[in-house]
């Protein structure tokens, strides 16, 4: 069987920077399964991701755990095509799984301003889970809303709008397997 690149060749020379290698991801997430592994030892945990650009984040964290696991997902759109956030906030996909009295994780992929994080911890703190905590991926070196952490933070970053990895830039883009940053001529294109 003969596997075809991951991305063309153009997509590759549309970005400017590599910041995380996907080398450096799978090592990152060897150590981030680890603890979150002690952390729910014996438990079962159930997961939720949020859509879509953490699809790629959590499979390969999910693959990293001997735990017992149920998976959801809700679907959330906050960008809309920009490089920041609209302060709107869509949810596309509702989550399915009954969390009450269930140890909950939600991961996402990228803690900016914060508010995707405080809406989702609310309308899952509305659902009376046993406990609540958060994962992503990536965290940008801006200020967060109402100081809002993560639990789990995979890679601190720079404030710079990044791809890859599952994050796109107008749909594009999510399946590069490391974390780059776009040439600005592509981000300023209409």
């Amino acid at each position: 069987m003969v596997f075809l690149p991951l991305q063309s060749p153009v997509m590759q020379t549309d970005v400017a920077e590599i910041l995380l290698s996907e080398k450096q991801i799978q090592a990152r997430l060897d150590e981030l399964a680890a603890a979150i592994q002690r952390d729910y030892a014996g438990k079962e945990l159930t997961v939720v991701g949020i859509l879509t650009g953490s699809v790629m984040f959590v499979a390969d964290l999910l693959r990293r755990l001997p735990l017992p696991l149920r998976l959801d997902n809700i679907g959330v759109s906050s960008y809309s095509g920009a490089t920041q956030p609209t302060g709107e906030f869509t949810i596309t996909k509702a989550l399915r799984l009954d969390v009450r009295d269930r140890d909950v994780l939600v991961i996402d992929d990228i803690l900016d301003t914060g508010h995707t994080l405080i809406r989702i911890r609310a309308m899952i703190t509305a659902l009376q889970p046993r406990s609540l905590k958060t994962c992503v991926f990536l965290e940008k070196d801006v200020p967060h809303t109402g100081n809002t952490q993560a639990d789990y933070v995979a890679f601190k970053i720079p404030n710079k709008f990044v791809v890859g990895y599952g994050l796109d830039y107008r749909e594009h883009y999510r399946n590069l397997p490391y974390v780059g940053v776009l040439r600005p001529d592509i981000i300023s294109a209409p």
